[in-house]
């Protein structure tokens, strides 16, 4: 199975930025061994996504509403994003759980939505330092799972989604996950794919989003299980984010 290396922009980018540095990538993409994707604001999803179209980069939104329609003052419905040619959303990050107070319930709700209207969701899960300190983090990470994920998630009639880790513990506490931290985390969260999708699971890419760089990004995508990146910063700079892609074991 090819890697999936995903460039999550955030809240950077206007539509000169944004176009600059997806130029940028596209121009040195081909060949690459690995699928490659970029979700860039809502505001720049449409320029982005005219401005890769034909170069087999995917373009995604970073969050959706559950609903299609409605009275949601400033949300954006998964067929808007469908709509401004974005074909993959990410859902349930640990920026949304924890600055909008998103639950596995919300997470779920936006899952079915986006696979209604055609995107291919890709769905975060980590726990916090104070819950990895308690020896928490396999019964928050697999809850979050389990309450995230319909149970055709992995089905053949749909596209298979995408799961990202994201060791919240290690964001701004100065703390780095080690190797053998990343590997136990990807095979227990293949296990739990496993248990709550059934022989599906064993399809679902594991993304790494634990501040992937070109200096550490081999060796963690060799890793068990580890189906790619889930890329912040560093996919702000075409080099780096293109190096990191080069870094990818091919399918």
């Amino acid at each position: 199975m090819r890697q999936l290396i995903a460039g999550n922009w955030k809240m950077n980018g206007l539509l000169t930025e944004a176009t600059t540095l997806a130029q940028h990538i596209s121009a040195a993409a081909a060949g690459l061994a690995c699928d490659l994707l970029v979700c860039p604001p809502a505001t720049a999803v449409h320029i982005v996504a005219a401005t890769l179209s034909g170069c087999g980069i995917g373009v995604g939104g970073q969050d959706c509403h559950a609903e299609e329609k409605g009275a949601h003052t400033g949300d954006i419905s998964a067929a808007m994003l469908r709509d401004a040619g974005a074909t993959w959303v990410i859902l349930g990050h640990s920026e949304r759980r924890a600055d909008h107070g998103e639950t596995d319930a919300m997470v779920l709700a936006k899952v079915d939505a986006a696979v209604t209207a055609g995107l291919t969701p890709i769905v975060c899960v980590g726990e916090t330092e104070a819950q990895r300190l308690a020896g928490r983090q396999e019964e928050v990470v697999g809850a979050q799972l389990v309450g995230s994920l319909p149970k055709d998630f992995a089905s053949s009639g749909a596209s298979v989604g995408v799961v990202a880790y994201e060791p919240v513990w290690a964001i701004g506490t100065g703390r780095t996950p080690t190797e053998a931290d990343v590997a136990a985390m990807h095979a227990f969260i293949r296990k739990t794919l496993l248990a709550h999708l059934g022989p599906a699971g064993q399809g679902v890419r594991i993304l790494y989003g634990g501040s992937m760089k070109p200096a550490n990004a081999k060796a963690l995508l060799a890793l068990p299980e580890v189906g790619g990146g889930l890329i912040g910063g560093a996919s702000l700079k075409a080099p780096d984010f293109l190096a990191i892609a080069e870094a990818a074991v091919g399918g």
